[in-house]
């Protein structure tokens, strides 16, 4: 063992460092007692339903108690008809004496019949020897599978990432995280050290329960290969979960001890979401598909579709219609692991580069701005790429006749639209603050922005506002809010060509100036998103020491406050404001506004950008001055 251990140590001297301090006796003992003690409840829990002296006829598994089911029904079905007859023949037309008599003999049998049927069901016991507990055990073996599998995946990920924030607060509070920043070792050698041994006992008691999760799998009647699967699905959210928690734990040090407890909260809150939308059937025909493929429980509805039986009926055959830019990604079970693994590999590299910018530096932005340029692109590819999907209806030569449920590319688009401004307000507004700089980071960027640099590019503004670390992120944000805007306008511009199918729900768009009015709506948008981040970055450039905090609230009452006030004020369809134009919704005015005042309205946010832009300048111009003052 103090070999094997020399050996790791040699491999990841941080693993061993971890795992020397966790891997004692008592620990081990409790968790594999924990461990054992789960999976007796789980088993128990099945066991206490196994069938008794009790179980009635009517029961599931009674074989019996469903031929005399079919009987009962088959009888049920007779009567009415001998009624019929008994009806017919007594009456004055058609009176029968023989027939009737042979009719009232058959309805006596027959309501006999059904009457000692029913005894049997519903008063008498199924015979033991009559009870299949073949299909019982396999059906309950389902649900035992199926309790694991949630297990796994709820104490791994919630466990783990409560252990790994937890671990990053002790030591930053200890002053020992600066002495492992010191060692020789890289980031990656040194989180991945902690991301193995930190939650080890959380790993062991989920490795004493494999075996009894395999087992109760192959008794389900569940194919190997999508066990595998679901491994493999769950060591890829594990490896992006945790590395979100240390990226987390390594941006949210004034939390001091809720860290762990919001972090983990977090992550429960957000798989019990998608496990609940897992059981009443979930929508995967939209932008935030990839954002939904981050929970291993929606994976794990579809590797066993049997165990979630989702609420619409459909199942999750769903997957296999996953497109992406119209393009079948998912039609089997490689493809299906191939874009869950794809999906985790991607932003875990991508969160692996904010980890490794911030280990070493924790005043370091999380990501640059080159980086922000890919990200922005990169999620922009993501919710148009998901938007584009064909329906079923579309795809044979039969169209849907009702024109309210023809669906083309504009109407995607057009129902997709509270999903783009969801996850592009939520990148914009973390973007203002992540890569707006504070006041002495201004000061020494205006300072020294010249020295040491040859060439006219390396000492071009211009290059200093799209790529420098230190300077003012207005033109960067800029750039990010074009990236948005492209795609839509492009669209705008095609859409009258898209319309190739009748669809009454869309027509307002091609109506008068409608399209030029939703262009303009996105313009109104973007200025004022460029105006909030612009007044970010003047509210860090003050001296007190709560700048952040000024600046998240002015920028929040900015952006969001007008929009709530006319919420508030009752701005109905009837009479709508044209104020909106001025909030982050200014479509709800723009149908019934004139142009020239859409128009003047935008003249007008143009303008204050300009105004507060140029006072910026005046400013950072003025904290250059006074620093060149002090120096000299």
């Amino acid at each position: 063992m103090l070999q094997f251990i020399e050996k790791l140590g040699e491999w990841n001297p941080q693993f061993t460092r971890e795992i020397k301090g966790r891997l004692k006796l008592f620990p081990i003992l409790v968790t594999s007692a924990i461990s054992l003690v789960v999976q007796a409840v789980v088993f128990l829990a099945q066991l206490g339903q196994i069938p008794g002296s009790a179980y009635r006829m009517t029961e599931k598994y009674c074989g019996i108690g469903r031929s005399y089911q079919q009987e009962l029904s088959d009888i049920s079905e007779i009567l009415p008809k001998l009624q019929n007859s008994f009806f017919l023949y007594s009456s004055k037309e058609n009176f029968d004496a023989i027939k009737l008599e042979q009719v009232k003999i058959q309805l006596e049998q027959a309501t006999n019949r059904r009457i000692t049927l029913e005894k049997v069901l519903y008063e008498q016991p199924c015979p033991p020897g009559q009870i299949n507990m073949t299909e019982w055990w396999h059906e309950h073996f389902q649900y035992i599978f199926q309790a694991l599998s949630v297990i796994f995946i709820i104490t791994l990920l919630v466990a783990g990432t409560y252990l790994l924030i937890n671990n990053l607060a002790q030591e930053e509070r200890r002053g020992t995280l600066n002495f492992i920043r010191l060692s020789p070792q890289s980031e990656f050698s040194i989180l991945t050290g902690k991301m193995l041994g930190v939650p080890i006992l959380v790993y062991l008691s989920v490795t004493l329960a494999i075996p009894f999760h395999i087992f109760s799998g192959q008794a389900a009647g569940i194919a190997f290969n999508h066990i595998l699967s679901y491994y493999a699905v769950l060591a890829g959210s594990c490896i992006f979960f945790f590395s979100a928690a240390f990226l987390f734990s390594l941006t949210t040090r004034a939390l001091g001890g809720f860290q762990p407890w919001l972090g983990a909260g977090s992550v429960l809150m957000f798989l019990t979401f998608l496990l609940l939308s897992t059981l009443y059937g979930s929508y995967l025909r939209n932008g935030a598909a990839w954002f939904i493929m981050f929970s291993p429980v929606d994976a794990t509805s579809y590797l066993f579709p049997n165990l979630f039986k989702t609420y619409d009926g459909i199942g999750w055959s769903k997957y296999k219609e996953i497109q992406f830019f119209y393009i079948p990604i998912s039609t089997n079970l490689v493809s299906f692991l191939g874009i869950h693994l794809v999906n985790y590999g991607l932003w875990t590299y991508g969160i692996w580069q904010g980890l490794q910018r911030r280990f070493r530096n924790p005043n370091t932005p999380v990501i640059s701005k080159q980086q922000s340029y890919f990200l922005v692109a990169f999620v922009q590819i993501l919710l148009w790429g998901f938007t584009l999907q064909q329906y079923a209806e579309n795809r044979g030569s039969t169209a849907v006749d009702n024109p309210y449920y023809n669906i083309d590319i504009n109407s995607q688009i057009l129902s997709n639209l509270p999903i783009f401004a969801l996850f592009n307000f939520v990148l914009l507004f973390g973007l203002i603050f992540i890569l707006s700089q504070e006041r002495q980071t201004i000061q020494d960027w205006a300072r020294y922005r010249h020295k040491g640099r040859r060439g006219w590019w390396h000492n071009s503004l211009l290059r200093d506002l799209l790529f420098g670390e230190k300077s003012p992120a207005i033109l960067a944000f800029a750039l990010h809010l074009l990236t948005m805007s492209i795609p839509f306008a492009i669209w705008i511009f095609l859409s009258k060509q898209l319309y190739t199918r009748k669809n009454v729900s869309i027509d307002w768009l091609f109506q008068d100036n409608s399209r030029l009015k939703f262009a303009l709506g996105i313009a109104l948008l973007a200025v004022l998103w460029a105006i909030g981040a612009t007044v970010a970055q003047r509210m860090l450039l003050l001296k007190t020491s709560k700048r952040y905090l000024w600046a998240c609230g002015t920028t929040s009452a900015l952006l969001f406050a007008p929009a709530l006030i006319l919420s508030i004020l009752n701005n109905t369809s009837d009479k709508r404001s044209f104020l909106w134009l001025f909030s982050i919704h200014p479509w709800e005015a723009l149908p019934t506004t004139s142009l020239p005042i859409v128009f003047m309205a935008l003249f007008t946010e143009v303008m204050v950008l300009g105004f507060l832009n140029i006072r910026m300048v005046k400013k950072i111009i003025s904290l250059h001055r006074q620093d060149a003052c002090a120096t000299d």
